[in-house]
């Protein structure tokens, strides 16, 4: 249960310091993790970025403050990070669906983001099926792209990355270069935050591959680790989406491992990704 204290004890920090200008780095600080892996974990569990939940809660906050004082509308605008009434009336009305002057006349409704506590389900009830792996060193080849995770700017720049890679049918041409152990197309992440903290994660779509690089691609070496390897029933991207979450709020605070903090992998299998009994696979280095 280390892992979820440790999460809370971020959100807490959080809350500690709303009103101060906080990075995600600061925040990561506070779990003896990497940001990438931070902000990638809280957006799991809670379906939201941390930049959103911060947003969030000092709106709320700043709703709460207009209808009980009289500060006047620039100085909470101030309190709240807002440089100008104008940006803060923006983004509160997008909020709440009303200005600041209406809240504070007590006109319409507010919508009030509370505080966040984290709940692990630890009760196992759906099965998950998993084996460990130990495996030396790899290499990969494909292509490589750069992410932000800002407001979560990965999610939909990988959904684009595989369309265009699907679209152009590079994947079939990967396929083919595949002669690794692992079968299937890999979505390799590998974390940058410590390094490049404004393109945090490095995304590859490869194939495992023993041999030279071939022309136009790119190779990645996996280093030797200990796998936690998942299987994911279903169609895509729901089945993944769910593995995840369970894998971060049921497997990791009972399991005892940690991250290894080396890339993470996706593998997909050559199929119809959106049948309902399509197969594929998470693989988490774990110590």
């Amino acid at each position: 249960m280390i892992w979820v204290e440790s999460l809370q004890k971020a959100i807490d920090y959080m809350e500690k310091h709303l009103l101060d200008n906080i990075t995600a780095e600061d925040i990561a600080r506070q779990t003896n993790t990497s940001p990438f892996h931070f902000q990638r974990t809280f957006a799991i569990l809670t379906g939201i970025s941390v930049g959103e939940y911060l947003r969030r809660r000092r709106l709320t906050l700043a709703a709460q403050e207009l209808a009980k004082t009289s500060s006047k509308v620039i100085d909470i605008a101030l309190k709240y990070g807002y440089d100008t009434p104008e940006a803060f009336s923006k983004a509160f009305r997008r909020q709440h669906g009303v200005t600041p002057s209406e809240a504070r006349k007590c006109t319409g409704k507010l919508k009030a983001y509370n505080r966040l506590v984290i709940q692990v389900n630890l009760k196992g009830a759906e099965p998950m099926q998993y084996k460990m792996i130990k495996r030396d060193r790899f290499q990969v080849v494909g292509i490589k792209r750069e992410f932000s995770l800002v407001n979560n700017e990965n999610l939909e720049g990988i959904s684009k990355f595989w369309q265009e890679i699907n679209e152009e049918k590079r994947d079939k041409t990967l396929l083919k270069l595949n002669n690794g152990q692992i079968k299937g197309i890999l979505g390799v992440c590998v974390d940058q935050s410590n390094v490049r903290p404004e393109k945090a994660i490095d995304y590859w779509i490869a194939v495992e591959h023993d041999g030279e690089t071939p022309d136009g691609l790119m190779k990645l070496e996996i280093p030797a680790t200990t796998w936690a390897v998942f299987e994911v029933h279903g169609p895509m991207p729901h089945a993944m989406q769910k593995a995840w979450k369970q894998i971060f709020s049921e497997w990791f605070p009972s399991s005892g491992y940690k991250l290894a903090g080396t890339p993470e992998l996706e593998v997909y299998d050559d199929d119809d990704p959106f049948k309902p009994d399509y197969y594929s696979e998470i693989w988490i280095p774990v110590e």
